[in-house]
């Protein structure tokens, strides 16, 4: 979903890492749901790619399924 919603608005990864303020690497497992962010990288990516909370609780929902 993330990769989908970074894609809508036309954003390279590159970009979305500097807009979060983390590294590419790390943005990566983000955007292949690999890795849950921490609580303030997770608020930026929230407000970047204006996530509903349906959104919100669908993802954090899949990354503990897949993550833990």
């Amino acid at each position: 979903m993330i990769k989908e919603k970074r894609r809508d608005k036309k954003l390279t990864q590159e970009q979305m890492a500097e807009k979060l303020g983390i590294s590419l690497r790390q943005y990566i497992r983000i955007d292949h749901e690999e890795d849950m962010p921490r609580r303030d990288v997770m608020k930026k990516l929230i407000d970047e790619l204006a996530l509903s909370n349906e959104e919100i609780g669908t993802y954090i929902k899949h990354l503990v399924e897949h993550i833990a």
